[in-house]
């Protein structure tokens, strides 16, 4: 991203940001409170979100770890998932920053789960990131790589 660290570090450390690059008809809504924006360890976020057919889900999260302006951890508390571990990585690069996500996620259910993940839900969280890669584009502009 053509931005500086620590205005990547605000957007993305910032739970309330979250709608501005999730798929609309997902009705992401933070419910935490409002009044704090510094992210730390144990803090819990609430959402309400319809991860698949418009069925509207509560989520919790918990920041589990965060090295400021390197990276962050949330994992689900209570939500869709049986596992929900998403790292946010961060690293300054000549002109900008290169942003990470690794995602580590199981629905549960056993083969039930198994199918509905292969069938629909792992093409939905592809196409969520997708979704967000096209949104921080169009936030912040395209990164070119920067010769010297």
């Amino acid at each position: 991203m053509p931005i500086t660290l620590e205005t990547a570090w605000d957007f993305f450390s910032s739970p309330f940001n979250l709608a501005k690059i999730t798929p609309s008809d997902m009705a992401f809504k933070v419910t935490s409170d409002s009044n704090q924006t510094v992210m730390y360890p144990g803090m819990l976020i609430t959402y309400k979100v319809s991860p698949l057919f418009g069925i509207k889900l509560d989520w919790v999260t918990e920041i589990t770890h965060v090295k400021e302006k390197v990276y962050f951890i949330d994992e689900q508390r209570f939500g869709p998932y049986a596992l929900w571990h998403h790292e946010h990585h961060f690293q300054e690069i000549k002109g900008g920053v290169h942003m990470t996500d690794r995602l580590t996620y199981a629905i549960g259910y056993g083969p039930i789960g198994k199918l509905a993940n292969d069938a629909v839900v792992s093409k939905k969280v592809n196409d969520i990131f997708q979704y967000r890669e096209k949104a921080i584009i169009k936030l912040f502009g395209p990164y070119y790589h920067q010769i010297d």
